[in-house]
């Protein structure tokens, strides 16, 4: 495969079975083959789409030393700010060169899940930025929900299975400042090769060549969504749940031409973590005799830790 397919989840919502199917069919190959796909009809409109870059961009833009004032200790990075270089990939010794935000998951209903997360921090400066991180948020959290369904259907699953799990998830929205490049960088890239660790990962800003996706011959592929397009791949959480029938597929963010060292690059990924009790044990329905159980049994919040350790953001 040396492209990365389109769906379009107004078909899973049309109420028509075929277009239905349709749609479940496709994102389904997509992921076994790739891990990627383009999804067109997801929930953001245009409208929020540039309030939430106009509010990101305004934040990357304060100095330094203000937005270290939203660099919270002991919370390994799970909401604020992570400074420039602070994270690298799992093995990868070099920071990658970006700095970033999160805003995490805004608890309705359920006193002790609240008490569980660490509360989002507000930019005083900015008094429309959490306001429109949190429509963004709630926006992809629906999208993402719909994803789940047709996924949950391809594997054999009734379709609401993930929905409690994600309900009150432990999902982020992390807009990520890559900064202009001033020098010759050593060994380090925007962001080096890796796998996502969550269920999926709904990507805003793929417009334009940067994110490449290696495909099962090794060979790294632009993947270039259009501007009405999120780029969504499955993250290790829900490969390990399907025993790798849904792949999580290794990608990273390359680094410019040299003529192009001089500009920004903005993207907004949603990781769709569930709770931190979701059992990701292997599905029985993704066990047989060519495809024996591939994985121990864990927690997503097992999980997490294990992979915050391993990225730097965790002690």
């Amino acid at each position: 495969m040396d492209r990365i397919p389109s769906v379009d989840l107004k078909d899973f919502l049309s109420g028509d079975p075929n277009r239905k199917q349709k749609f479940i069919n496709e994102i389904g190959k997509a992921y076994e083959d790739i891990g990627f796909v383009a999804l067109k009809g997801h929930f953001l409109d245009d409208a929020l789409v540039d309030e939430l870059y106009s509010e990101v961009k305004n934040f990357f833009d304060l100095p330094v030393e203000k937005k270290r004032e939203y660099e919270i200790e002991g919370i390994g990075g799970q909401r604020g700010y992570i400074s420039f270089g602070k994270e690298s990939a799992k093995g990868k010794k070099e920071g990658d060169l970006k700095e970033f935000w999160h805003f995490g998951q805004y608890v309705e209903d359920d006193e002790e899940r609240r008490k569980e997360y660490p509360e989002n921090v507000e930019v005083k400066e900015l008094p429309k930025f959490n306001e429109v991180g949190k429509k963004a948020y709630r926006k992809l959290e629906e999208t993402a929900k719909y994803v789940l369904r047709a996924l949950a259907l391809h594997v054999g699953l009734e379709e609401t299975y993930f929905d409690n799990y994600i309900h009150n998830g432990n999902s982020i929205l992390r807009p990520i400042h890559y900064p202009p490049i001033l020098e010759e960088p050593e060994n380090a890239v925007r962001a080096a090769a890796h796998g996502d660790i969550n269920l999926i990962t709904l990507l805003m800003g793929a417009q334009g060549r940067g994110l490449q996706v290696q495909n099962h011959k090794g060979e790294w592929i632009d993947a270039i969504a259009e501007p009405d397009e999120l780029m969504i791949n499955v993250g290790d959480m829900l490969s390990r749940h399907t025993n790798n029938k849904l792949k999580s597929t290794i990608h990273r963010v390359v680094n410019p031409p040299r003529e192009l060292w001089g500009t920004s690059r903005y993207s907004i990924p949603f990781f769709m973590h569930p709770v931190s009790e979701m059992k990701l044990d292997v599905l029985e329905s993704c066990i047989d005799e060519n495809n024996p159980k591939q994985y121990d049994d864990i927690t997503a919040g097992e999980f997490l830790d294990e992979r915050l350790r391993d990225l730097g953001l965790k002690k």
